[in-house]
C-alpha cells in the first residue's frame, strides 16, 4: 500500500513522513488552504529531499500555464487536479497529473476506471475537510487505481484495507495543528498502511 503525507509545510515534517516509509509528499498550492505553501517555499524543501520520493502539487481552479510554472518554481513531479478540468488542461500540463474525484454519491466511487484518481468526499471547500466517504460505495468496485482520501486516521485506516487501494492520501488525520505534523500519528499511519 502506498501513502502520500498531504498538507506539508516544513522540512521537518516532510522528513518525519519519508523516514517513516511515505511514498509521496503533498504541498498545497491553493492560497484559501490553512495548509497553504508558496512554489517558493515548497522547493526549499524539495530540494533537500532523497531521490526517489514523489513530489504532488495540489492545484485548484488554475490555468494549465500557472500550474506549469509553479511547477518549474518548485520542483514537484506530479500535479493533483482539484476541479473539474477539461481534458486540454491536462494535455497542456509538461508534469503528470492526476484528477481528483470530489464524491457527492455512490456512483462517482466508480468514475474513470481506466486512470489512477484520488477520490476524497464531496464538500464545499475544497481538501483538508476531514470529511470521510462510504467504504460501502467501494463495495464491486475495482480499487486498483484508486487513490482513497478524506478523514483517514490511524484509527481507521484499517478498515480501508481490504479494499485493496492503490493508496491512502492523508492530511488532517495525522496533524497536531494545521499545517503541522504529528510525528507519531505519522508513523502509526503508515505503519498500519504498510503493515
Amino acid at each position: 500500500m502506498r501513502v502520500k503525507i498531504c498538507g506539508i509545510t516544513g522540512y521537518e515534517d516532510a522528513m518525519t513522513a519519508i523516514d517513516s516509509g511515505a511514498d509521496a509528499l503533498g504541498f498545497v498550492f491553493y492560497p484559501p488552504s490553512p495548509r497553504y505553501i508558496s512554489p517558493e517555499a515548497a522547493k526549499a524543501i524539495i530540494t533537500r529531499l532523497p531521490p526517489f520520493v514523489e513530489k504532488v502539487g495540489l492545484f485548484v481552479n488554475e490555468e494549465a500555464d500557472a500550474i506549469n510554472t509553479a511547477a518549474q518554481h518548485s520542483g514537484i513531479t506530479l500535479a493533483q487536479i482539484h476541479f473539474d478540468a477539461p481534458a486540454a488542461l491536462f494535455e497542456a500540463l509538461t508534469l503528470p497529473a492526476i484528477r481528483v474525484v470530489r464524491a457527492a454519491h455512490p456512483e462517482d466511487a466508480a468514475a474513470h476506471p481506466d486512470e489512477y484518481r484520488l477520490v476524497d468526499a464531496y464538500c464545499e471547500g475544497y481538501g483538508g475537510m476531514g470529511k470521510r466517504l462510504n467504504l460501502e460505495w467501494f463495495d464491486g468496485v475495482d480499487c486498483s487505481k484508486i487513490i482513497l482520501a478524506g478523514g483517514l486516521t490511524p484509527e481507521n485506516i484499517s478498515e480501508c484495507l481490504a479494499y485493496g487501494f492503490y493508496a491512502l492520501d492523508v492530511s488532517s488525520g495525522v496533524e497536531a495543528s494545521k499545517g503541522k505534523k504529528d510525528p507519531e500519528k505519522v508513523r502509526r499511519f503508515i505503519t498500519k498502511a504498510k503493515g
